[in-house]
């Protein structure tokens, strides 16, 4: 069983940076697919972002260049840093790991964006 916890949202202003974190029960080299996705209220849960354990990154293309995930293997945490934050990136991000064949998603964490 893998545990994620998530950390870091809460209210951004508009065109401001915020950093969440995803942190991993285990290590986070274990993980074959750690992703972040969001939901926002009244919409269906939407891919963000995605590394593999190789080391491939991938990005939906609305937060390309502004978003930027990482994996640091000695806190056993994954980064989301948003930068340029806009006001359709207010949502609840949810941190999701692949790993054997199971599929884990934390309790997510709320991004609010607001002046």
């Amino acid at each position: 069983q893998v545990q994620l916890v998530e950390s870091g949202g809460g209210l951004v202003q508009p065109g401001r940076s915020v950093r969440l974190s995803c942190e991993v029960s285990i290590s986070i080299t274990r993980v074959e697919v750690l992703s972040w996705y969001r939901q926002a209220l009244g919409n269906q849960r939407e891919f963000v972002a995605s590394t593999t354990s190789g080391g491939d990154t991938y990005y939906k293309d609305s937060v390309k260049g502004r978003f930027t995930f990482s994996r640091d293997t000695t806190e056993n945490r994954g980064y989301l840093q948003l930068n340029n934050v806009k006001p359709e990136d207010a949502a609840r991000y949810f941190c999701y790991a692949y790993l054997n064949g199971n599929h884990f998603w934390g309790q997510g964490t709320q991004v609010t964006v607001s002046s």
